[in-house]
């Protein structure tokens, strides 16, 4: 299920993406493959434009262009039709949204206005019809998600937890009529970028990945599809989700504790243990946190442990939350944040996630939130 705070899921692909780095632009450039990218931003005279390629991968730096009497131009290359966001840099009022562009080799026209570049028309680009048809048609239901959102972000501060879990429920349910549409372009459309894309953000990009829901889609896609940057990606996920399966064995891993302590997954063996991922900054899972140690108080002398761990990148922020949680089990952390290579390791693409293992370290369930949890330390340990 899709946890509203990785409701902008790109910008966890965004981060995620340099993983497999060579799938960006290639160093050779055919004379075929170099694009153009105009626009002209209606109402602003100067200024300057960003564009962010997602597949070069976060740590790449922005390019930049300037506006001059409201054009601007980009020239690059594309071998393969590559997904960007355009932006203005900061003006006055509240932040715009990122206008998401597909590069690809040939003249590209972008025509919009100066406080709703989001809204802009996007022309010359094979893919983009096919993101303009697929926004349509799910358009409605983002719009229901973002009202959902906000409201969220509303109530969290009350600590309301009955009223944000009936705006989870409400939110969850819209993202599987999301996948359904998803699913539904995707077989309709094996040759588009788009379809790549789409299946990484809402099928790859879940909490808990589904291969038995995600291979066939995947499978479907014809080959150049599959060889794309983002074929590769949901490849890459299927392939991860595939070693944290119910029934298989926990993968390994060896982190240091808030003292510097190394930590082995391995000497938990002999209890139940739920591998917990969390982070201080996020809030669905400082939520969660107060049902968790209700678990872990009423199991523990039933042979019931805990290791979490923490994608946190600043340690004082870490130990701080834990403080207040009240977390008394071990807890373990690389601080890399979503570049924690034991995150990598499980396929973790959003928190909170966590993995429920026997005695002997196989995994019996996963994503086990509130009384799901409760009830399944109920049936393993009673």
């Amino acid at each position: 299920m899709q946890k509203i705070c990785t409701g902008l899921l790109v910008m966890v692909i965004m981060a995620s993406c340099n993983s497999n780095g060579k799938t960006g632009n290639s160093s050779v450039h055919s004379g075929d493959s170099s694009f153009v990218l105009n626009g002209t931003i209606n109402g602003l005279d100067s200024g300057l434009v960003i564009l962010f390629n997602v597949q070069k991968g976060e740590e790449a730096e922005p390019d930049t262009a300037k506006i001059i009497k409201g054009h601007f131009e980009f020239k690059g290359y594309a071998a393969e039709p590559q997904l960007a966001f355009l932006a203005l840099t900061q003006q006055d009022g509240p932040r715009q949204p990122p206008l998401p562009v597909y590069l690809e080799a040939g003249e590209i026209k972008v025509d919009g206005p100066k406080d709703s570049l989001f809204t802009a028309k996007v022309t010359g680009s094979a893919a983009q019809k096919d993101l303009d048809k697929f926004n349509a048609l799910v358009k409605p239901l983002e719009e229901k998600q973002k009202a959902l959102y906000m409201q969220y972000q509303q109530v969290a501060p009350t600590g309301d937890a009955a009223k944000m879990e009936e705006i989870q429920k409400t939110y969850e349910g819209l993202q599987d009529e999301i996948k359904t549409a998803v699913a539904k372009f995707v077989k309709e459309n094996p040759a588009s970028y788009v379809s790549a894309f789409q299946l990484a953000q809402v099928f790859a990009y879940a909490d808990e990945v589904k291969p038995a829901e995600l291979e066939p889609l995947y499978n479907g896609l014809d080959e150049k599809i599959k060889a794309s940057h983002f074929g590769k990606v949901v490849k890459d996920v299927l392939d991860k989700s595939k070693t944290t399966a119910i029934g298989g064995a926990a993968p390994e891993f060896t982190l240091n504790d808030v003292n510097g302590k190394p930590v082995s997954l391995a000497s938990f063996k002999g209890k139940y243990t739920l591998v917990d991922f969390w982070a201080s900054w996020c809030g669905p899972c400082r939520v969660e946190n107060p049902t968790v140690v209700k678990a872990y108080n009423t199991y523990k002398s039933k042979g019931f442990e805990i290791l979490g761990v923490s994608l946190d990148d600043k340690k004082e922020n870490w130990e701080k939350a834990i403080a207040q949680d009240k977390l008394a089990w071990t807890q373990v952390s690389d601080l890399k944040g979503w570049r924690s290579d034991v995150a990598a390791l499980y396929g973790v693409k959003a928190i909170p996630m966590n993995y429920l293992l026997d005695k002997d370290g196989k995994i019996i369930a996963k994503s086990l939130r509130g009384e799901e949890l409760i009830k399944k330390l109920g049936e393993v340990l009673p």
